[in-house]
């Protein structure tokens, strides 16, 4: 089944502007940016390399990135003086520090990219420049997740596979041979057109039993032996590894002895096929599954 997007709000509208949370920073705001480090960089890596004992070289380890810290330096030069108080508690305001995550989104060459992250630090010297209104400071954000993503939602949804209702050898064989309709093939095409792997969300709807997702081309499977009703979802995080039925009772304990660990259940950059099984001697057609994700990029 073809996919359709979800395109996430913002309040960019071009290049060179930034937006964390409700602030938007960078071109035709009082925030002026003067350099952006650490947004087109690779993140630091931790290279699990091993060193062969009595020759030259190492036999090659697992590369994994760490967290991405980006530092944005800009200068505040409102148009109204008398708006430099609001401005300046706007932006303390937003750069608070705080315990959860929000969606940082930069637009960069044509290109926004979004990610998440907290605010580390943030540098705003009270110098001559400071009481004059037209301070200059810097903001630090760093990202538990090191990917930037495309700010648009890919979903796609899809039935279970359904019988071809085939020949009618009743009465003997006639022309023209009518195959009757199409069925179902519950399949899946995921496609990232990014360069990195991308976890997706997917969400299975009842009436379903022991449902499962399976790439057709890898042979990874989620499966989990669960009976789902007409308004039950089972909603798979593969990057917080999570299975959660309704949105509040966690499932993960369903997982059958053949699903992979939901980590490890990537759409990697290109195309992934993927094919939605369940108990077939229980089959509804109501049920579905829908797979979420976005295109990923170092």
């Amino acid at each position: 089944m073809a996919p359709h997007l979800l395109m996430a709000d913002g309040l960019i509208a071009q290049d060179c502007q930034i937006q964390f949370g409700n602030l938007l920073l960078g071109e035709h705001t009082p925030f002026v940016g003067e350099r952006l480090t650490g947004w087109d960089d690779l993140p630091d890596v931790d290279v699990a390399n091993v060193a062969m004992p009595g020759q030259h070289g190492a036999w090659p380890g697992q590369i994994l990135a760490g967290t991405r810290v980006l530092q944005w330096d800009f200068s505040i030069l409102p148009e109204d003086p008398e708006a430099f108080p609001a401005i300046l508690n706007h932006l303390r305001a937003a750069t608070a520090l705080g315990q959860e995550e929000r969606e940082l989104v930069v637009q960069l060459a044509g290109a926004r990219r979004m990610m998440r992250g907290r605010v580390t630090r943030r540098s705003l010297p009270a110098d001559r420049q400071y009481t004059k209104g037209e301070p200059s400071g810097s903001i630090v954000w760093e990202c538990s997740d090191p990917r930037r993503y495309s700010v648009t939602e890919i979903r796609a949804r899809v039935g279970l596979p359904e019988s071809e209702p085939g020949l009618d050898w009743g009465g003997g064989l006639e022309w023209a041979l009518d195959w009757g309709p199409a069925g179902s093939t519950g399949s899946v095409n995921a496609t990232n057109a990014g360069d990195a792997p991308a976890h997706p969300i997917v969400e299975f709807r009842g009436p379903v039993v022991r449902p499962s997702l399976v790439q057709t081309g890898s042979g990874l499977v989620l499966e989990y032996d669960i009976t789902l009703a007409e308004r039950d979802t089972l909603t798979v995080d593969c990057a917080a590894g999570t299975v959660v039925l309704n949105g509040s009772a966690s499932r993960l304990h369903t997982a059958t002895r053949v699903s992979k660990p939901e980590q490890a259940f990537t759409v990697e950059p290109g195309s992934t096929p993927m094919a939605f099984r369940a108990d077939m001697a229980a089959y509804d057609p109501r049920a579905s599954v829908t797979v979420r994700w976005r295109h990923a990029y170092w």
